[in-house]
């Protein structure tokens, strides 16, 4: 789960993370009026989108007025955002974030995240604040620290040592930045994040850290126990499909391709898109319907994959290890009578029931829907259906 800027920085402050003064605003004249109370002749106007690249795509501004910040705001708020991570679909802009300004002297990168490969959380920093972590690898990967954390110790003063020295911070900010990583980190643990960025950090005057800008991704599976951050979720940020698939208990995630997706196991649904491109066709979803499918399970997911009109054919993979393929196929036949279904669905069943299946989908009569012999001859079909071939 992510949340925005403003959530992200009142959740570090508790922690002790520096901090400029700023307040949240659904419209110019309430942005106007924070600025007011902020005090001050300096402030910047950043709108709230579940995306990084606000800055290069007109995101932040900086205004030295009150009539200015309004302005901005005025702009901004209602404005379709499209930075590279938004894709050319954008997002609208509902709130802006104003923000005392500041006279920065450096800026820096710091960064905490789950090494997947060392299975430890590592601490990513860089002397090229401002840049996107992406850039930074492609143009300056030398300039990328990395300092992993024993899980056996937890963190401990040299790691933050090891990082101020290799950013060649002043010894006057090195004990400010030992306090900072430490408390990085203590909300890095306390708050279940996968990953929590500060782009830039930046060294003010005074050899004092601030967190300028703040990103805070949550693991889902651990909101349960996190109940006041997962009432900062913003629903109007997220795509409602998805939403919709995580009510039914439903792994679904929307792409930009043609061939829908249907498949029982994370892995196998990987397995099955790589195959789709394999094959010349682009996945339109990520759609995991769970080890024990139901013909229920099974309807809605082609409901949900059916309202992208991309969608041009239905690839289902199943393998029948704990669910039964015949109520998959059931599910299959049910789905494509009740939602009038138009794509052509190319059913791959495999396992438990598997011949029983087949026949099911054979004697239906249905010439939209057809049953696979295997694996690469399912998708090569559906990619070329997806064609129109």
């Amino acid at each position: 789960m992510n949340i925005h800027e403003y959530q992200a920085k009142e959740i570090l402050s508790g922690f002790g993370v520096p901090i400029l003064k700023g307040a949240i605003a659904f419209s110019a004249k309430e942005a106007g009026q924070k600025a007011k109370t902020l005090g001050g002749d300096l402030w910047v106007v950043k709108a709230q989108i579940h995306a990084g690249g606000r800055g290069k795509a007109g995101g932040v501004k900086l205004a030295r007025s009150l009539e200015e910040v309004e302005a901005i705001a005025e702009a901004m708020i209602g404005s379709k955002l499209v930075t590279p991570q938004t894709g050319a679909a954008g997002k609208i802009v509902q709130k802006v974030y104003v923000e005392s300004g500041a006279s920065v002297q450096k800026e820096f990168y710091l960064a905490i995240a789950l090494d997947r490969a060392l299975e430890t959380p590592c601490f990513i920093a860089s002397s090229a604040g401002g840049m996107e972590i992406e850039e930074i690898a492609r143009e300056t990967p030398e300039k990328i620290i990395r300092v992993a954390i024993d899980p056996a110790t937890g963190f401990q003063p040299f790691c933050a040592r090891k990082i101020a020295f290799a950013l060649g911070l002043p010894k006057a900010a090195q004990s400010g930045f030992f306090a900072l990583a430490k408390a990085l980190f203590d909300c890095y643990e306390a708050t279940d994040a996968n990953l929590i960025e500060i782009n830039p950090l930046a060294l003010l005057e005074g050899d004092r850290f601030v967190a300028l800008d703040a990103k805070i991704s949550f693991d889902d599976n651990a909101l349960f126990r996190q109940a006041n951050i997962a009432a900062m979720r913003d629903l109007s940020e997220e795509e409602p499909s998805e939403i919709e698939a995580q009510r039914h208990n439903l792994s679904y995630v929307k792409l930009d391709g043609d061939v829908g997706c249907m498949v029982n196991g994370a892995g196998l649904a990987m397995a099955t898109m790589d195959i789709i491109k394999h094959e010349g066709g682009f996945p339109a979803n990520f759609l995991d319907v769970g080890g024990g499918a139901s013909a229920e399970t099974v309807a809605k997911g082609f409901e949900i994959i059916l309202r992208d009109p991309s969608v041009k054919s239905i690839f289902v993979n199943i393998f029948g290890g704990i669910v039964r393929c015949d109520r998959v196929a059931n599910g299959i036949l049910e789905a494509a009578k009740l939602t009038d279904a138009q794509a052509p669905i190319v059913a791959r069943l495999d396992g438990t029931n598997a011949e029983l299946a087949r026949q099911m989908l054979k004697e239906a009569n249905m010439p939209n829907v057809i049953a696979a012999a295997d694996l690469a001859s399912g998708a090569r079909q559906a990619v070329q259906l997806a064609k129109g071939n």
